[in-house]
């Protein structure tokens, strides 16, 4: 089974009150439609600096210097 499905399976196994997955649909067609929705495969992510959970300055150049990069914004409590 391809990721794609998986996720679908995963997605559809939730059972999220339709009026939560309208919100959601919306906010996603919204990135999209604004432009803001990330880059595209095999695009280069520009530099950036951003605080880690401890409050540290984390340059994305300086870690890969180090190797691959696995990004990974946690938005919170949901």
């Amino acid at each position: 089974m391809s990721l794609k499905n998986k996720l679908a399976e995963f997605d559809a196994s939730r059972k999220r009150p339709p009026e939560v997955v309208a919100i959601v649909r919306r906010g996603i067609d919204y990135t999209r439609e604004s432009g803001a929705a990330g880059l595209r495969v095999g695009e280069r992510a520009p530099d950036f600096t951003l605080p880690n959970q401890r409050g540290e300055r984390v340059s994305l150049l300086d870690r890969l210097s180090r190797g691959p990069v696995v990004l990974n914004f946690y938005r919170g409590v949901w």
